[in-house]
């Protein structure tokens, strides 16, 4: 795969973590042969998913609608980048000038 896409909510919480487990459940089953989902991290502020696809624009599209992301979709920053870049190219929110993985 050539692309890591990031779902990233900015709260560390035990709250966020327990949400994005069960997300990250649901996006398995919701992505399919567009990527896969390579875990998580959380800390630092931030809790996030990671998914290694061909296709993040795709995935995105696909995944945006599932209830359970529509539901984050306030508090969700999504990015990707090439999977031997440092460089993120960013989806979600519109606006949105900086998306870094702390």
């Amino acid at each position: 795969m050539r692309y890591q896409l990031v779902l990233q909510l900015g709260d560390s919480s035990k709250e966020a973590y327990n949400t994005m487990i069960e997300l990250e459940e649901v996006l398995i089953d919701e992505i399919g042969n567009l990527g896969d989902v390579d875990g998580h991290d959380w800390g630092s502020g931030t809790t996030n998913i990671f998914i290694h696809t061909d296709n993040p624009k795709s995935v995105f599209t696909r995944i945006q609608n599932v209830r359970a992301v529509k539901a984050l979709l306030p508090r969700l920053r999504v990015a990707y980048r090439d999977m031997e870049g440092e460089e993120f190219t960013i989806l979600h929110p519109p606006g949105l000038a900086h998306f870094e993985i702390l």
